[in-house]
């Protein structure tokens, strides 16, 4: 097997669908000549031509308004929007459009296209390029959300995403994108959607994450007996994994770097709190970022949940018996 960072991962995903599915198409803002802002899609333009892959003018909302027209009509397009933070400006044609198409036709037609887009801080970037608001694209019934968090499960949830028959939006942690490398089988394999994997087995505190902190927790809770479980898809979620884990451990720690107040992690915490209560032996805690817009460069670090403050949780959740 080869050796893959998360771009090249990504990159190997959508060459093998355009192999299998002529009806694969991959457009966005320097996706062709330029092969992506980070390099996603390098290559495809010159294999697949102009036809398969092409650059679109800059504008978000016209990018998944053809997105949403060329699925409708049978095509499954994958559309790269730059930074999540860009998306914003296509949200009508998201939520309004793509979400809908589904129950507005009473299941005439379906909407089968991928937005992927790079999300999350840790690169020091501008303002909107560093956005980590998931929980919004949860909260649209109709989309699917979908967070990778390895080379292996990168490739696996991409192949997922674009058979599926449904829109979804697919993040890429902007962090990971070159920070980890392993083995990724070379062919085409399903990650299916909606279904959690234990990145780290453990018997006294359950802890959920997705993306680029999945990696941060990992290394901070490797020396404790932390079962950590990594989402994959935010929407819809694995409730049974989760569920199993609480019954297990009985405490819960829940680290996303999305701001606080709203984040998805309330939504983890209300259904562990309707259906899983009885397992709790102690109050559901929270480590994330804080209800600030994601600060410029010099005070992101402090924005971002650390290792430390994750541990200090873990520590807390230990001393309740």
């Amino acid at each position: 097997m080869a050796v893959l960072n998360l771009v090249q991962a990504i990159n190997q995903g959508l060459q093998q669908a355009l192999i299998e599915d002529d009806r694969v198409l991959v457009f966005g803002e320097d996706v062709a000549v330029n092969g992506g802002v980070f390099r996603a899609t390098e290559g495809l333009f010159e294999q697949f031509g102009d036809k398969r892959v092409f650059d679109t003018p800059l504008a978000e909302s016209g990018i998944v308004g053809l997105a949403v027209g060329l699925a409708a009509y049978g095509l499954r397009p994958v559309a790269e929007i730059q930074f999540l933070g860009f998306a914003y400006a296509a949200i009508d044609q998201i939520f309004t459009h793509a979400a809908r198409i589904r129950a507005r036709s009473r299941g005439r037609y379906s909407c089968p296209l991928v937005i992927r887009t790079p999300y999350g801080g840790g690169i020091k970037a501008p303002e909107l390029h560093e956005e980590s608001s998931e929980a919004f694209f949860c909260h649209m019934p109709g989309i699917k959300v979908v967070v990778p968090s390895t080379p292996s499960n990168a490739k696996g949830l991409l192949r997922a995403a674009i058979l599926d028959p449904d829109p979804v939006i697919y993040l890429e942690p902007t962090r990971l994108y070159r920070l980890l490398k392993e083995e990724v089988a070379e062919e085409a394999y399903i990650t299916p959607l909606g279904q959690a994997r234990i990145a780290q087995a453990g018997d006294q505190v359950t802890l959920l994450a997705w993306g680029s902190i999945l990696e941060r927790s990992l290394r901070a809770v490797r020396d404790y007996p932390v079962e950590v479980i990594d989402l994959q898809t935010l929407s819809p979620f694995d409730r049974a994994t989760i569920l199993a884990s609480v019954a297990k451990t009985g405490r819960v720690l829940i680290v996303h770097e999305a701001a606080k107040t709203g984040g998805f992690g309330a939504e983890l915490a209300a259904t562990i709190a309707e259906e899983g209560i009885m397992s709790l032996k102690a109050p559901i805690l929270r480590v994330t970022g804080y209800d600030v817009v994601m600060p410029l460069p010099l005070l992101e670090d402090y924005n971002l949940p650390s290792e430390q403050r994750i541990i200090d949780a873990v520590e807390e959740l230990l001393r309740y018996s």
